[in-house]
């Protein structure tokens, strides 16, 4: 598990963020054999999310793991953490190498095709503190990856995460910028997404 091939680093030049992304943080053997494992056992849920005053299912599937106790609410859900795999352990702790920090939970998104999708937003909930880190590993199809800032539009970017590659988001990013994963019409692959963050008990 991690391999850690970081043989490319590529950091944003955007102000009032600090944005690093790797390529190659699995190899590609690596990659299918974690998207494989995660299709077949993950406990995977669709729950219901209610945006202007109409509710429907979220566009992706997903599963929350953890330290024991731990849940975590957004967007009106609430989610209880499953008990950390060995599988999500080994990764968690190629990562928190890399970001030089502590993740406690990991929140896996599963976009089926591409209309599965994630809104615009900022992982800013109270629970995971101040300058968050979030660290997103995408394997299996790509998708794009858009970032805004909250003021001034020109400041923004538009990224194709690749199978194997790992995204950090730290600092004040998500104080000045919202991110989303849009819905597509192109024939796309299934990919998952593990978003390793800290919630703090508050």
């Amino acid at each position: 598990m991690a391999s850690l091939f970081l043989n490319e680093r590529i950091d944003f030049n955007l102000s009032q963020a600090e944005i690093s992304y790797f390529p190659s943080f699995l190899n590609q053997q690596e990659a299918v054999e974690l998207y494989e494992h995660f299709i077949k056992n993950t406990p995977w849920q669709q729950d219901e999310i209610t945006l202007f005053g109409k509710t429907h299912l979220q566009p992706r599937l997903t599963a929350f793991y953890g330290s024991e106790n731990l849940s975590y609410s957004y967007s009106s859900i609430k989610m209880k953490a499953h008990s950390w795999t060995p599988i999500l352990l080994a990764l968690k702790n190629a990562i928190e190498k890399i970001a030089e920090t502590t993740f406690n939970c990991v929140l896996i998104n599963y976009y089926r095709d591409g209309k599965d999708s994630m809104g615009w937003h900022a992982d800013d909930e109270k629970e995971l503190g101040i300058n968050p880190t979030i660290a997103s590993v995408t394997v299996g199809g790509e998708r794009f990856f858009h970032l805004k800032h909250n003021t001034f539009p020109e400041h923004n970017c538009k990224l194709k995460l690749e199978n194997g590659s790992l995204l950090l988001m730290k600092g004040s990013t998500q104080h000045f910028y919202k991110h989303q994963i849009p819905k597509t019409e192109k024939p796309i692959s299934a990919r998952i997404n593990f978003t390793f963050r800290w919630i703090k008990d508050l």
